[in-house]
């Protein structure tokens, strides 16, 4: 099934390059110049994944992530030529999956992608071809508590109302929960995860936990990831 890509940005020069690799990797591309285009192509026709510049006119990249947030799981990388660490965080802390700073090399902006769509349809697809036995060593449902963590379907649930998590996040809550006691370093969440490795100390895991937390203690009334400091993080059991 050919995957269809949202580019979004507002210097066009760069849309088209990043467009040209794209579709010589085999994807469909479709090119917005703000943000306001950019919700209405998604609506036209949701994409599979969201290529997003941070800074553009009419509704700037972290407000579409925002509005895409509010009721869509789709994968979301986000483009900014601002490389301070507080514009990753925030970029991230609004639903965003990964970050690049720019200028980018094209080469690692595919790898980015390739990763975040293998995630997004290893979590939001049942076992394929080969991947029952993978699958029957695994828990394919956890309960912790009021918490409910499905694996085949994607979805975690708080005594039936559902978790509205990205990819990322639920990624994260499975592994945690998969060994209640477990203290996990960021950089096995980042590997495990994202399933590439480690390459840089970063904010990205500490800033999707967070997001994470915040949505659990929303409906549980209580903190279930707790930070082991100068460790990582665990799902106390």
């Amino acid at each position: 099934m050919e995957r269809r890509i949202l580019i979004v940005d507002d210097e066009r020069e760069i849309a088209d390059l990043i467009g040209i690799y794209l579709k010589n990797e085999g994807y469909f591309t479709e090119i917005a110049s703000d943000g306001e285009e950019a919700l209405a192509a998604y609506e036209r026709q949701p994409a599979d994944l969201v290529i997003l510049d941070i800074m553009m006119p009419k509704l700037d990249g972290l407000e579409v992530c925002r509005r895409l947030r509010r009721d869509q799981h789709v994968p979301i990388l986000m483009l900014s030529a601002k490389t301070q660490d507080m514009d990753k965080i925030m970029g991230l802390m609004t639903g965003a999956d990964d970050y690049m700073a720019k200028p980018f090399n094209p080469l690692e902006l595919l790898a980015r992608v390739r990763s975040l769509l293998r995630r997004s349809y290893q979590y939001n697809s049942g076992p394929s071809d080969g991947g029952e036995e993978k699958e029957g060593k695994e828990r394919k449902e956890l309960q912790l508590g009021a918490l409910r963590i499905d694996k085949l379907s994607h979805s975690a649930d708080v005594d039936g109302k559902q978790l509205h998590l990205t990819s990322t996040e639920f990624g994260i809550l499975y592994l945690l929960a998969s060994q209640p006691g477990r203290v996990y370093s960021a950089e096995e969440i980042f590997q495990q995860v994202w399933k590439e490795k480690y390459f840089e100390s970063n904010n990205t895991v500490m800033v999707h936990i967070s997001k994470l937390r915040d949505k659990l203690e929303r409906e549980l009334g209580e903190k279930l990831i707790v930070t082991v400091w100068g460790v990582g993080y665990k799902i106390e059991g």
